[in-house]
């Protein structure tokens, strides 16, 4: 249960003529959930996987599951329909079948989880599942499994096993995922991916050209979307994984930083390897909400280069979504403007522009709850990235709302989006011409 809706009616109602932001929104519309398709593969044999979506479902979706007669169901939602999925958890405990929540709302939130669930699973999930099967049919299951509490239960990716892909429909879907990094060394305080399940860590290349070589069975030339907060931390071993994608026919997405742009040899193995774009988070261009906002200050560090980093990879003919957050405690009225600026002049191929939201589990969320600031106690369904769900420090909730609608209309305007589809095709033509930017 992983589709989004947003409350926001206004800003619903104007993203249907927002060209660049319905385009993305289709994109991440049809991913299979590579959470609950890893654990099919860790799955003994005795027993059998149905996988199931049910972003939209019925009283009938409702009724074809319960006549499979399922002994166990196994849920993973994003933070904003995890309200729905404990309604529906409940819905099937109460005609008998056993339920198990996991992910990464239950592990930020496991007491509020255990409610609604008689499994909850609190980090990775891989070994905790094959013990919740084995101790349900001993009749021994505990309330709570933890990777957090528990070392034993601490995955290590070079035992991944290629994930159940067979199980999809494959012409439901315009990507499949796969996840070559687990975590993040940057720990930026708003972030609430992988990293607040596991510490940083890489898969075996090996194991990876199994995944590759699976989803190429059964997809001719795939889309494929990586399931990593930030590939390319170690550049030793992103090159030997880039020369890997490079003899596969296929196009790609990752989501990285810009120290890629520091390396060229990096940069030509991306290019060869048929990178179709990469998600950089530049979040903000306001130097007092970088000052902090990751551990060792990183990213404020990088904020000079930003623009000539944009240049340098897309000089390669690799897109570049840069992706920008509004509502810090710093931003003005002039951080709106000086963001849309920036974002007019980077010559950036896309754009992502989302609301600062604070995840439970994140530093943000200790931090907004200490102070009083959140709008509800349960806010889980407005955590879509754009909707505000805290009291801002320099605007109304209104006020930052209606600043936010404005700078999409700007930023998305068909004039705005064809203009950056025509800088990124100059930059590929000048690619051709061996035209390219400076080192940085």
């Amino acid at each position: 249960m992983s589709g989004v809706r947003v409350y926001n009616k206004r800003l619903l109602d104007l993203g249907l003529t927002l060209p660049g932001f319905v385009e993305r929104s289709k994109v991440i519309a049809s991913l299979p959930n590579l959470g609950l398709l890893t654990l099919a593969s860790h799955t003994p044999d005795n027993w059998e996987v149905i996988y199931k979506e049910l972003d939209t479902f019925s009283e009938a979706d409702i009724e074809a599951v319960l006549r499979e007669v399922p002994d166990l169901i196994a849920f993973s939602a994003l933070t904003a329909r995890i309200n729905e999925t404990y309604e529906l958890s409940n819905r099937f405990r109460k005609n008998g079948v056993t339920t198990v929540i996991g992910g990464l709302h239950t592990t930020a939130m496991p007491d509020e989880a255990q409610a609604f669930a008689d499994v909850v699973i609190q980090g990775e999930g891989e070994i905790i599942w094959e013990q919740v099967l084995t101790d349900f049919e001993n009749n021994a299951l505990k309330l709570r499994y933890s990777s957090l509490a528990n070392a034993s239960y601490a995955f290590h990716l070079k035992d991944c096993k290629v994930p159940r892909y067979d199980l999809l429909d494959i012409s439901n879907y315009n990507r499949l995922t796969i996840q070559t990094t687990r975590g993040c060394p940057l720990h930026c305080s708003f972030c609430a991916a992988s990293r607040t399940i596991s510490a940083y860590k890489k898969k075996p290349i090996q194991l990876i050209k199994k995944e590759l070589d699976k989803i190429h069975e059964i997809w001719d030339r795939p889309f494929i979307e990586l399931a990593d907060d930030n590939t390319f931390v170690d550049k030793k071993w992103s090159k030997e994984l880039l020369t890997l994608f490079g003899k596969y026919k296929m196009k790609w997405f990752t989501e990285t930083d810009i120290s890629i742009a520091y390396d060229d040899e990096l940069l030509e193995l991306l290019a060869a390897s048929n990178c179709a774009q990469v998600l950089i988070g530049f979040e903000t261009t306001n130097k007092d909400a970088l000052n902090g906002m990751d551990r060792a200050n990183w990213k404020l560090k990088q904020l000079d280069q930003y623009q000539e980093a944009i240049d340098k990879i897309q000089s390669y003919g690799i897109s570049v979504n840069g992706c920008f957050i509004m509502g810090f405690d710093s931003d003005t009225e002039e951080t709106f403007a000086a963001t849309e600026e920036f974002i007019l002049n980077s010559n950036l191929s896309e754009v992502q522009i989302t609301l600062l939201t604070p995840f439970p589990g994140t530093d943000l969320y200790d931090q907004l709850k200490s102070d009083d600031r959140l709008l509800t106690a349960n806010y889980w369904d407005k955590c879509t990235l754009f909707d505000v769900n805290f009291v801002p420090k320099n605007f109304t909730v209104l006020e930052l709302e209606k600043r936010f609608e404005q700078l999409m209309t700007n930023v998305y305007s068909d004039e705005r989006v064809n203009e950056r589809k025509k800088k990124f095709k100059q930059t590929l033509l000048n690619k051709r011409s061996n035209k390219t930017y400076g080192t940085i």
